[in-house]
């Protein structure tokens, strides 16, 4: 057999292989743009004696919507996915040529853990791995993708990962589910522990198909600075006003208002009440946190804090602008919060903030810690503005007026109440100089772009 005919039947073999794997790359990328790098290395694994052609992984180079994009595939098909030292070295390898393009990279996980047989050998392997997509981040962006169940060290990806998508009824877990179940009195099912509503904090997006996953990371990489530039042209309009946050304020108004043509992608959904997420304003691209909770505002949990945290972590590793929508009445007041490690959590929350360079606005409320963390330009913040309407104050509401005034006659108590609803007033912290500017509602989006402008000149 000549060296063709050796290729030709050596590659019908690969292709064999690890057919599955590559009808998944194919759904995801851009037709016939996929090169392979790696694909003819093999090892014998010393367990089952026999030879894994491609190491049961295939990695390489793509474009998805044009965008150049690397990939690591974890073959299922292939002794369960099992990662082996010669496996994570393939990883590790094609990680590091993604790093040097300035390409993301592109996890397709389909792995029920290690291959045995190797030992500690594979602990290695999967730690170089693992230190290697450390390194890289916040160099270039991580998606990582369950097309299947995801289990042990390979789920240590997806916490690493910049963004996460659990496919359909694919799951992710440290460890095997039935593991877990296992110490569970009544058991507990694999969806609860890994699927796309569970509350293990990795998993970003559940989607349906490798369809939904190609564009979202599209939208994602048509905002990241990385990949599209900070700044483009928008069909926007710069000036639009939103004539109905005159009259009705919460964060879904408020997102649309600000962001062109209302397109938000909101990252790490967790805490309902604090919304993060990532878009374009006046062409600029921008992160924000929005804090809902209606009239009554936010109150900090440990888990918003967290949310808080980790986001502004990516946020400084992405290098953007982030924009803060202040409706917040500080830490909450109960036993469960205090009970939490909220007190250790915000110094670091303050820390990685600080990292930030922030824009910020008082919608609804800013008081006490709520003003000082998330609008104090002492603490950060760039340019702050508020609302007419908005709220600041040490206290908030009648727990304010009890302890600036003291025992109140009842008689009195409205008045009082009116008196100190003066002193919250958005015009009485700008006066005391707290406050850039105090801005009509449905403008907002022009103060914003024009902040924007200024701060990334």
């Amino acid at each position: 057999m000549d060296i063709l005919e050796l290729l030709k039947a050596r590659k019908a073999k690969l292709f064999e292989a690890t057919a599955d794997v590559r009808k998944k790359i194919f759904e995801l990328v851009d037709e016939n743009s996929f090169v392979e790098l790696g694909a003819y290395t093999f090892a014998k694994n010393e367990f089952f004696e026999e030879d894994i052609d491609g190491l049961g992984v295939v990695t390489g180079y793509a474009t998805l919507n044009d965008y150049p994009v690397y990939i690591v595939a974890q073959n299922g098909k292939v002794l369960s996915g099992g990662l082996s030292k010669a496996n994570c070295k393939k990883i590790a390898d094609c990680l590091i040529k993604a790093a040097s393009a300035s390409a993301p990279v592109i996890y397709l996980m389909d792995t029920q853990g290690v291959q045995v047989g190797e030992g500690v050998a594979v602990l290695e392997g999967i730690a170089n791995v693992l230190s290697v997509a450390d390194e890289i981040k916040g160099e270039v962006p991580q998606f990582a993708i369950a097309t299947g169940d995801v289990y042990g060290s390979s789920a240590l990806l997806f916490a690493q990962a910049d963004y996460t998508y659990v496919v359909g009824a694919s799951t992710v877990a440290y460890t095997s589910p039935a593991v877990i179940s296992a110490s569970s009195k009544d058991g507990v099912s694999k969806e609860v522990i890994g699927g796309a509503k569970a509350t293990n904090g990795v998993n970003s997006f559940a989607v349906k198909s490798l369809d939904e996953v190609g564009a979202s990371i599209s939208a994602i990489l048509g905002v990241l600075p990385s990949a599209s530039g900070l700044v483009v042209d928008t069909t926007d309009d710069l000036n639009r006003a939103s004539i109905e946050l005159n009259t009705k304020k919460d964060a879904k108004a408020l997102i649309k208002a600000v962001f062109d043509n209302g397109e938000f992608i909101e990252l790490n959904k967790g805490d309902a009440n604090v919304i993060t997420g990532i878009g374009r304003v006046g062409g600029i691209s921008s992160a924000a946190i929005v804090f809902d909770g209606g009239e009554n505002g936010v109150e900090l949990t440990l888990e918003s804090v967290l949310k808080i945290e980790n986001f502004a972590a990516y946020v400084a590793n992405n290098k953007l602008p982030l924009l803060t929508f202040v409706n917040n009445k500080g830490i909450k007041a109960d036993v469960l919060t205090a009970s939490t490690s909220i007190m250790r959590e915000i110094p670091y929350m303050l820390s990685t903030l600080a990292g930030t360079r922030r824009i910020s606005v008082v919608y609804g409320k800013a008081i006490g810690f709520g003003y000082s963390a998330f609008a104090s330009r002492e603490f950060g913040n760039e340019y702050t503005f508020a609302f007419a309407d908005a709220k600041i104050s040490i206290l908030d509401g009648d727990a304010g007026a009890a302890v600036e005034f003291g025992t109140i006659d009842p008689e009195k108590l409205e008045d009082v109440k009116e008196k100190y609803a003066e002193s919250q007033d958005a015009f009485n912290a700008a006066k005391l100089g707290c406050v850039d500017n105090i801005i009509e509602n449905q403008f907002v989006r022009q103060y914003v772009i024009s902040a924007l402008e200024m701060l990334i000149n």
